[in-house]
């Protein structure tokens, strides 16, 4: 019952209750002197009604019932004045204490608990708003720590990803300066060591650049309906060249029919197959590596297979890859020339695609990268 209902009907209690007590008063009053009159029958048959009136006597009774009345009136109001004051006490005092108390826990700083008000009246309703508002506070805060332990891990990571390559070039610079390379072969390989460790610094920044503007939603995706056949047949051809020059054998496998559309940003797919590819050229460990990728429609989506025969991942990890500068601990060192972005980046991109990715390894047999794309269903006109 709403808090306004309940004033009105507490006020209108109290002032009923003594009307009703004075109209039953009167009432009774009135059937008293009703039965004072006395009917007399002459002897021709007329019937006087003879009504015996004492005015001392009614002076008195009307005292008495005028004093019975009040006191009755009194007591009566005082009773349900108590009884309605309670009652809205209780609509306002108890939802105002808890509330209270939940702001003292907030101004502390603890959002650990639950205001549990029950009732439909405005107190009511505010303090069920309040709770709403102390579970999304909960949320944000444990939102805002949980981002600020990750920029206090990628600080840390970039730390370590940047002094590798800087001491190394460091290194490579004092060995000029200090006559170590003496000859034009060893300045040469110097040269093209520092070289090659400038490019890794300059792809860690670019990654790190590149992440954290799709982290934020600041690179707007330009989602278009792509031919599945065409838009991997043209990727499959850019990658073979470069594998081809590694000695890596790459194969393509498409299932799917010739008309399948999906809604995709192709420029943020492609990046997509190119960070699964490169990951899979650091960590393949045999003397000839292969690539299969394969196209499958599975009902409302077209799911990408990326397989290769490299180094496999433990079933521990297989859930981990795809964080943000996690790698295995056998490659932690950087000396494979892995961010540790990349299928973080994977990730992240896939998942704005409404699609989802994940990995499954076998060991001394390779790894299988998956995702998958949405496709593109005309909706009938009704």
């Amino acid at each position: 019952m709403k808090l306004k209902t309940r004033i009105i009907l507490g006020f209108t209690m109290i002032i009923l209750m003594p009307l009703l007590l004075f109209a039953a008063t009167l009432y009774g009053f009135s059937q008293s002197q009703a039965q004072k009159a006395q009917a007399v029958t002459e002897s021709d048959g007329t019937v006087y009604d003879i009504s015996i009136t004492d005015s001392a006597d009614s002076q008195g009774r009307v005292h008495v019932m005028a004093k019975d009345l009040f006191i009755s009136a009194f007591v009566i109001l005082i009773s349900v004045a108590l009884v309605v004051g309670l009652w809205v006490y209780r609509s306002i005092a108890v939802p105002l204490v808890k509330l209270k108390k939940a702001t003292q826990n907030i101004k502390e700083g603890n959002l650990d608990f639950v205001l549990d008000v029950e009732g439909k009246d405005e107190f009511s309703e505010l303090c069920q708003d309040f709770e709403e508002m102390r579970r999304r506070l909960k949320e944000s805060t444990e939102e805002k720590s949980l981002i600020e332990k990750e920029n206090r891990e990628l600080i840390s990571n970039i730390s370590h990803d940047l002094k590798t390559p800087i001491t190394a070039v460091k290194g490579y610079v004092e060995g000029i300066m200090d006559g170590v390379a003496d000859t034009p072969e060893k300045q040469e390989k110097y040269i093209r060591t520092i070289y090659n460790k400038a490019n890794d610094m300059e792809r860690l920044i670019n990654e790190l650049t590149f992440y954290s503007k799709i982290d934020t939603n600041r690179i707007p995706y330009t989602f278009d309906r792509i031919n599945v056949n065409a838009y991997f047949a043209d990727c499959v051809e850019e990658l073979s060249l470069e594998l081809e020059e590694r000695n890596i054998e790459l194969a393509y496998f498409n299932y799917v029919d010739e008309d399948v559309q999906v809604i995709a940003d192709a420029e943020q797919i492609k990046r997509v197959i190119n960070n699964i590819v490169s990951n899979s050229i650091k960590y393949i460990d045999k003397p000839k590596g292969y690539i299969n990728i394969r196209v499958k429609d599975v009902g409302d989506f077209v799911q990408v297979e990326i397989e290769d025969n490299g180094k496999d991942i433990a079933t521990k990890d297989l859930p981990l890859i795809f964080n943000r500068f996690y790698r295995t601990d056998a490659s932690r060192n950087s000396s494979k020339g892995g961010s540790g972005i990349g299928l973080s980046i994977v990730k992240k991109i896939i998942e704005d695609h409404g699609g989802k990715v994940w990995a499954t390894s076998k060991e001394n047999t390779g790894t299988v990268m998956y995702f998958v794309l949405r496709k593109y269903q005309e909706v009938p006109a009704t």
